[in-house]
């Protein structure tokens, strides 16, 4: 009889719990097999989540925002500690390499540091005199019960860009992590509640549909932030709100780099190879078409592309010489060589092939080798629609305001970047384009901690951006007082006019 395999449950009230009778298998990406079961929570069980979290909420909003940060400050200090721990719960369900784990880890760690600021970001803005003996000032209130659901891609950085924040605004949360590698997230909470933050503020339950519905539906809940495909921002955006809460919801991409002639191309090159096939492309910011302007442009950049290839290490995560490890599931895997088919059917020239790629010791493995396309047309599905998986496109054009107009048809604008050596070109571009995060000669220009993340277009649901000064204000609403008080014993008429300061 084959032994079982250990089961994940969900985090409420501060304690690990039971809830839901189904369940889904959690696969190691390197060797194809599972080896632990999550617990699928059912309406019940989200909803326990939920009341803790309503439960908790008037006495940690009546917490003293500087008692809030010091448990940001305390956790930022155990997340430090601990992400050994974390970067392999990481690897074990995800595939990343060791050290893109460690990368992820970090940016989340930076997310907590910039929450433990919140003393000073939650300051309100405060008139004296704004009319004779009237005083005005704002405040920044808590919302109350804020939820996040997260994606596969990043489960410890995402849920850091979240909860940190809300929680430290005020607010209690509830998070719904991706329930194909569900323990780093919950991992982070046992250790926020070591680091101080009392039951209830933080509960994870993890699940499907079934949860999300739950979520989106619950009217005790004030404010949700999910982040995935846009086909599911859409619904998670049009259904939240009908329930009347505030959504925010980051979809999909499909990021263009453009490569003028005088770009530095070695140095484009190693750089488009990290944004493309690091996390192997699994990453709403990766790199998966590049715009060359030129043929001349286009043939040294495909020809260094390809070279950089043929030196890649794909492997297992756990193996620190690796740059690239598997894919998450085995449907994602049969997912991305779909497209790379496609693109054959198509008529874009296959480069190199990563299909069939087998990885020693690992053969059962989710591996699909580094493949690149050059002479891609915007017509093709590869062109139009986000891959996500380690598949580099090449297209070819003659100006940089064709390469322009490329991006701004786009239906995503969620990232892009330049190579070049031209100041004008550089300005021009960033003033002009429809994406919004910009880098000039910068692959991946995913903001730091104190600015905020997202895109245009199809690619951001909401009128907020994700962390940083955006967050803020996503879990916090403003209330303005304006105060008199007037001498003892004046009797005042009644006037009629609109106030005004004249």
């Amino acid at each position: 009889m084959s032994q079982a395999l250990p089961s994940i449950g969900h985090w409420i009230d501060g304690q690990n719990v039971t809830g839901g009778v189904r369940s889904q298998d959690v696969f190691n990406p390197a060797t194809g097999q599972a080896e632990k079961t999550v617990l699928l929570a059912d309406k019940a069980t989200v909803q326990a989540a939920i009341a803790s979290a309503e439960k908790a909420y008037p006495t940690w909003r009546a917490t003293p925002p500087l008692k809030r940060a010091r448990v940001m400050s305390n956790l930022k200090t155990l997340l430090e500690q601990h992400s050994e721990k974390i970067c392999s719960l990481i690897t074990a369900e995800h595939g990343k390499v060791a050290g893109d784990a460690l990368g992820e880890v970090q940016r989340g760690i930076e997310n907590v540091e910039y929450a433990s600021y919140v003393t000073e970001l939650l300051k309100g803005e405060h008139s004296r005199n704004v009319g004779p003996g009237i005083d005005s000032w704002s405040e920044l209130q808590a919302l109350g019960v804020t939820a996040g659901i997260t994606p596969f891609n990043f489960p410890a950085m995402v849920p850091l860009w979240m909860w940190p924040m809300a929680v430290a605004c005020g607010n209690t949360f509830v998070l719904k992590p991706s329930e194909r590698d569900p323990s780093s997230a919950l991992y982070i909470a046992q250790l926020a509640v070591e680091a101080g933050l009392p039951p209830g503020v933080l509960n994870v339950v993890n699940g499907d549909k079934e949860a999300v519905d739950t979520l989106l539906d619950d009217r005790r809940v004030q404010a949700l932030s999910f982040v995935g495909s846009t086909p599911i921002a859409e619904y998670i955006y049009s259904r939240g709100c009908a329930a009347g809460k505030r959504v925010q919801a980051l979809g999909g991409a499909k990021n263009h780099a453009v490569v003028m002639p005088d770009a530095d191309i070695d140095n484009a090159v190693s750089a488009l190879m990290g944004a493309a096939y690091g996390s192997c492309g699994e990453r709403c910011m990766a790199i998966p078409l590049v715009v060359a302007v030129g043929d001349k442009t286009a043939h040294a950049v495909v020809a260094g592309l390809k070279e950089a290839i043929q030196k890649m290490k794909v492997g297992a995560g756990t193996d620190g010489r690796n740059d690239m490890g598997p894919l998450v599931t085995k449907q994602h895997f049969e997912k991305v060589k779909g497209y790379v088919d496609q693109g054959v059917k198509e008529g874009a020239t296959l480069v190199v092939d990563g299909r069939g790629l087998k990885v020693a010791g690992y053969e059962n493995g989710f591996f699909l080798g580094a493949c690149l396309f050059d002479h891609v047309k915007p017509e093709m599905v590869i062109y139009r629609e986000e891959i996500f998986g380690p598949v580099l496109g090449v297209v070819r054009v003659k100006t940089l305001e064709e390469a322009m107009h490329l991006i701004n048809e786009h239906e995503y604008g969620n990232g892009t970047c330049i190579f070049t050596r031209d100041g004008e070109a550089a300005r021009y571009f960033s003033d002009h384009i429809l994406v919004g995060m910009v880098g000039v000669n910068v692959p991946l220009p995913v903001p730091v901690a104190y600015h905020s993340f997202g895109g245009w277009k199809r690619s951001l649901f909401g009128d907020l951006h994700g962390y940083g000064p955006d967050a803020v204000r996503f879990y916090t609403k403003r209330k303005t007082i304006t105060q008199r008080w007037p001498s003892a014993g004046v009797r005042e008429g009644a006037i009629f006019s609109f106030p005004s300061t004249k």
